[in-house]
């Protein structure tokens, strides 16, 4: 949804159907679909499952795929910018990373995200604020003067849609994204990037 905020044509990729999803949808491995099919693009983001890198999965014991790796030898493949979006976790895999978090954007939810951008894409860390107001404790209701944290099976679904921008969204959908403010700002600054060198 940030990328079409941005002005993006969105073409999503997912080894799982995506019925809620509202723009062009492929029902792919993504890494093939990329290897195959990402010089067709003129930019490509990327999300590799992050539970491999989650806390909460690590507490429950649950193992996944290490996919980033995988992941960016395919980007680089294509010649196209490019990022790839992860969590805390993730950071000894990621190459320079850049960190985004919801009140960097006046979203009241920390929301940490990192990414890493390649194909000649420079993304600036912005500064990172404060956290000064209190986050309410993971899967319990968001007090009034609080953030929440919507992750897990969390409480507040109404909450979390109108915090994040992402009305569509189910619980599930809600606890794994990346709100769309981070994508604009991601979005418009390749453009404008992108505009300086057709200019130059």
């Amino acid at each position: 949804m940030g990328y079409h905020l941005a002005g993006f044509d969105v073409t999503g990729v997912d080894l799982a159907p995506q019925p809620r999803y509202p723009f062009t949808f492929v029902q792919a491995d993504a890494v093939a679909f990329i290897r195959e099919h990402g010089a067709e693009f003129d930019f490509i983001h990327t999300s590799p499952p992050c539970q491999h890198d989650s806390d909460c999965q690590r507490i429950q014991g649950n193992t996944h795929p290490d996919l980033i790796a995988p992941t960016r030898a395919a980007l680089e493949s294509t010649g196209r910018p490019w990022v790839i979006e992860n969590v805390r976790g993730a950071l000894p895999k990621l190459r320079r990373p850049v960190l985004l978090c919801g009140p960097m954007f006046a979203l009241e939810t920390y929301r940490h995200r990192y990414f890493e951008a390649g194909g000649r894409l420079q993304l600036p860390q912005l500064p990172h604020p404060a956290h000064a107001t209190p986050q309410a404790k993971m899967g319990r209701p968001v007090p009034p003067g609080h953030f929440g944290q919507f992750i897990g099976n969390f409480s507040g679904v109404a909450l979390a849609r109108r915090v994040m921008g992402v009305d569509w969204m189910n619980r599930d959908g809600i606890r794994e994204c990346i709100p769309p403010a981070y994508t604009e700002w991601i979005g418009r600054g390749f453009l404008a990037a992108l505009a300086l060198r057709q200019a130059a």
